[in-house]
């Protein structure tokens, strides 16, 4: 099966900035990612591998010009060997997972980076929560500051997430004496190729508790309902996503998954926004229009005055300052744009009708000439 192109991959074009790219990555990364219910692997490991290319410019350039080839990987992408004929011949292989945690543990130990030759263990990390937080549309444009309840697996109140029953203490595992991984051997049609592996005794964490903790039987997590507080910066647009560090699941003896939240702003049944720009329209009948008229227009901050010339066309814009979306960084508003339509009676009585007509017969000029 041959390889799919890696912008399309990460769904950028071609020549999308590195910021574009490093953004698209870390979407679908947690779109896809495996803990994620709904996760895929397989695609989680394509994205990390087109990643991999773009986000360098040398390698990014030797892909535009001769494709997967250019950076070592196979047109077919078939089952051979993915680093070129004559086995391993010790490189040294990166794969980089930034910080969406564990794949790349698995990969780098599998291809010879186990502990013991330099290479460091990840910290251990909750999963990411995501959850749509839908707004008013003066909330959207002014912020606002809610409460929201999660029911996730937050750190075990008893152990503090140690795993360990107070008053006992966590001792160094025996199997892997400490360093998380053990040993393993695999026969493979190179030869017998060791490996290290997550140790299934400590799962990696080098330690075992001298006593399991009798509220969490040792996960040093336990399921409650949270009720968080989530501060929504004025001028925040729909389809924006707030990352709050830390507010995810939790794990024993490491850090918080963070916790997505997905804004969804609900139609307003007068105002639309384009930016920091909110626009709307309003009705004029047509001799106010002629003559000129002041009106009342509705706006994010109430009722506002505006004044209609004499003579003002249907479809005429009309611009009221600092009444828009203030800016989401600075806190410049933006304008309120007001296109006024006029309205063209449709039934008049027999003296509208005698005006008009004396109107359009004079010999100056009329209304509508």
């Amino acid at each position: 099966m041959a390889k799919r192109d890696y912008y399309e991959v990460l769904g950028v074009a071609k020549g999308a900035s590195d910021d574009e790219i490093k953004k698209a990555f870390r979407r679908k990364a947690i779109e896809l990612h495996p803990d994620k219910e709904g996760g895929d692997e397989a695609k989680f490991k394509e994205v990390n591998e087109a990643y991999e290319v773009l986000k360098d410019s040398s390698k990014r350039q030797r892909y535009d010009q001769f494709g997967h080839a250019g950076v070592g990987g196979a047109a077919g992408g078939g089952g051979g060997n993915p680093f070129g004929g004559g086995g391993f011949q010790g490189q040294n292989i990166n794969f980089d997972f930034g910080d969406m945690g564990g794949l790349g543990d698995i990969f780098g130990s599998f291809f010879g980076g186990g502990a013991g030759q330099g290479r460091t263990r990840r910290p251990a990390r909750g999963r990411d929560v995501e959850m749509s937080l839908e707004l008013d549309f003066e909330e959207a444009v002014f912020g606002v500051e809610t409460e929201v309840k999660l029911n996730l697996n937050d750190t075990c109140d008893h152990c503090k997430g140690k795993t360990v029953e107070p008053g006992h203490e966590l001792k160094t595992c025996k199997t892997c004496k400490g360093s998380g991984q053990e040993t393993r051997v695999a026969q493979t049609i190179f030869g017998n190729i060791q490996q290290q592996v997550t140790c299934q005794t400590c799962r990696g964490k080098g330690k075992i508790p001298e006593k399991d903790c009798t509220v969490c039987s040792a996960t040093g997590v336990q399921r409650k309902e949270k009720d968080v507080k989530i501060k929504i910066p004025a001028g925040i647009d729909d389809g924006a996503t707030i990352r709050l560090r830390e507010y995810g699941e939790a794990t024993s003896n490491g850090n918080k998954g963070d916790l997505y939240v997905h804004v969804r702003v609900k139609p307003h049944k007068e105002f639309t926004r384009e930016g920091q720009l909110v626009l709307s329209k309003v009705h004029v009948g047509m001799v106010d229009a002629a003559l000129g008229t002041e009106i009342e227009v509705d706006t994010v901050d109430g009722a506002v005055t505006m004044k209609v010339p004499a003579g003002t066309q249907s479809g005429t814009d009309f611009k009221l300052s600092e009444h828009g979306v203030p800016h989401i960084k600075t806190g410049a508003r933006g304008a309120h744009i007001v296109t006024v339509l006029v309205d063209t009676p449709t039934k008049l009585s027999k003296k509208q009708k005698e005006l008009l007509q004396e109107i359009k017969s004079t010999k100056k000029r009329g209304l509508f000439s």
